[in-house]
């Protein structure tokens, strides 16, 4: 599997961004025609290979509203986000006006346009929901936010290969067929009780779910589709991990605005595989 020869940053501030890790990941994925992401995130992955087709799905429907309105609309969408990024937009009154504007809003090419003002306006790019699906995401406090229209313009053009589904990562993964690539970058489990940050769609990521994840995976082996599976290092990964093709490494996790208080974790990439 190559690289994409010029790296590209993912346009969406993300939780656990692999953007960082695109070199490692792509060494332990097996050769395919497909990639297949049941949690494609920020697609930090997506844009940094050269699979020849893509299925990129994820449970949160609005990121995947988005990447399929920026995949058909291109330019134009782009140029209706513009008008947010502004000084007049950049305070905590005209925030939580325009995120209860998100949540009261039902047309899909307005939540998208709002979703990228989010993203570069909440606190330090995150991604969650309430118990009733209700974005809640505080105020960031930023200079100047940056408007990613490069970052955006260069998705599309790589969108062109790929198919966006919101689908849950049971389909995407029963649905996988010869000649597919799978990778998995789910919730991860809690390193601690105050490091859980899984609600990024409403209903979070399960111990359950997990271990379903594990099950779907060696049920895909047994199909000849390799999963590749990526998750903080800690007993209970080791435990419902083994038997796989397991490579572990130290990588920087925290979600904090202080650079000072990101601090080393552990991370393992599983490879399940039937060789």
């Amino acid at each position: 599997m190559r690289k994409a020869t010029t790296p590209i940053r993912p346009f969406l501030k993300w939780a656990g961004n692999k953007y960082r890790l695109v070199d490692r990941i792509v060494a332990a994925l097996p050769e395919g025609q497909r990639l297949v992401e049941p949690f494609v995130g920020s697609g930090a992955l997506f844009l940094n290979t050269d699979y020849s087709r893509y299925l990129l799905c994820d449970a949160n429907v609005d990121l995947i509203s988005l990447y399929q309105i920026l995949k058909e609309q291109g330019d134009s969408f782009i140029e209706a986000c513009r008008p947010l990024f502004c000084e007049a937009n950049n305070n905590a009154e005209r925030y939580y006006a325009l995120r209860d504007e998100f949540n009261a809003c039902r047309d899909p090419l307005r939540r998208s346009v709002l979703f990228i003002y989010l993203n570069r306006h909440g606190y330090n790019g995150l991604c969650r929901y309430n118990a009733k699906g209700g974005f809640n995401v505080p105020f960031g406090r930023y200079k100047r936010p940056y408007f990613p229209a490069d970052e955006m313009r260069a998705f599309h053009r790589k969108a062109k290969h790929a198919v966006f589904r919101h689908q849950d990562f049971t389909t995407t993964l029963a649905k996988a067929k010869v000649g597919d690539v799978i990778y998995c970058d789910p919730p991860y489990v809690p390193l601690s009780d105050s490091a859980n940050f899984t609600a990024y769609s409403a209903g979070g990521f399960s111990m359950e779910q997990q271990h379903q994840l594990v099950a779907l995976a060696r049920s895909a082996t047994e199909r000849h589709v390799p999963v590749l599976i990526s998750n903080h290092d800690t007993r209970f990964i080791a435990k419902i991990y083994r038997g796989a093709k397991v490579s572990r490494f130290q990588v920087q996790r925290s979600i904090s605005c202080n650079g000072k208080r990101r601090q080393t974790a552990g991370e393992v990439l599983a490879l399940f595989s039937a060789e």
